[in-house]
């Protein structure tokens, strides 16, 4: 049975929709919505552990157990993979591979466009979640399945833009995943504490904090997810491969109280200041269209 309130997040890898959004996912399946994914990637460029290798035929496969693990944590109503190759990071030799998601976005952008215009007129959500501006991280991938959902999300009304003979829908919201400047800042501040650089971080010491702060965008929802954060630990626990369930050094009283709520930009309608002043992403949304 179909829920009167239906979402759509549209992310790139397996792994971006536990870490970035598992407790407001958790949260709105719990409430009984409809909650739906677009995962563009296989994840295959993703580095593994030594002692996770061989358990699979390929990384992809791999990473596309771990998603499928995480999404019945989580209780996708459904999954839709695109398949594209993993790009890797901006400038990476990866990036340049035709076949991958960031030159599929620079030189065929009706084609992604159009994917996720299908996926938005066979679902019907009234909310659609992306990336900010920047990809979270500047992650090429991040920034293709962005451009191309702001883009969906309009033509998908448009009755003169043809996708499989599938009817017109107009989806009512859309939404940036955000995230807290105080949370960056703490990051950076941590970082250079214990004497590593914050512009040079992870496996491949390619994710940059200071260029994550200076693109966080204004928050305009924030909701509480308080009563869902072991939910959330469960769904990243899936992700092994990429250090998901990993113990944090921050004492869980800590972990609650600093992650009680997940911050979002709201994009359409267009908010008419820069503040908090929802905490619901189905706040004014019309379930009965």
């Amino acid at each position: 049975m179909s829920s009167s309130k239906r979402m759509l997040l549209a992310f790139a890898h397996p792994d971006d929709e536990s870490f970035g959004m598992g407790g407001t996912i958790s949260k709105y399946v719990a409430d009984g919505a409809d909650v739906s994914l677009i995962c563009t990637t296989n994840g295959d460029v993703g580095t593994i552990p030594d002692h996770m290798q061989g358990q699979y035929n390929t990384v992809a496969e791999l990473r596309l157990a771990e998603l499928a693990c995480a999404s019945q944590k989580l209780g996708f109503k459904h999954v839709f993979t695109f398949g594209y190759k993993d790009s890797g990071m901006m400038g990476s030799d990866t990036s340049n591979d035709p076949t991958c998601s960031w030159q599929v976005w620079n030189n065929n952008p009706e084609e992604m466009i159009a994917r996720v215009v299908k996926v938005i007129r066979e679902i019907k959500p009234q909310v659609v979640v992306t990336f900010n501006r920047y990809g979270a991280y500047g992650h090429p991938d991040h920034i293709a399945i962005q451009r191309a959902t702001v883009e969906a999300f309009h033509r998908a009304g448009d009755p003169t833009y043809e996708t499989d003979g599938l009817p017109a829908y107009a989806p009512q919201k859309l939404y940036y995943n955000n995230i807290d400047k105080f949370m960056v800042q703490i990051g950076i501040w941590t970082t250079r504490i214990s004497g590593k650089d914050p512009r040079k971080l992870g496996v491949n010491h390619d994710i940059d904090l200071v260029e994550i702060l200076a693109n966080v965008e204004p928050s305009h929802a924030k909701v509480n997810i308080s009563d869902y954060l072991d939910a959330w630990q469960a769904a990243n626990a899936c992700h092994a491969s990429q250090g998901g369930g990993k113990n944090s050094f921050i004492p869980s009283w800590l972990r609650r109280l600093m992650g009680a709520h997940q911050r979002f930009t709201r994009v359409h309608p267009a908010p008419p200041h820069d503040r908090i002043d929802e905490h619901d992403l189905f706040a004014g949304v019309d379930t009965s269209r």
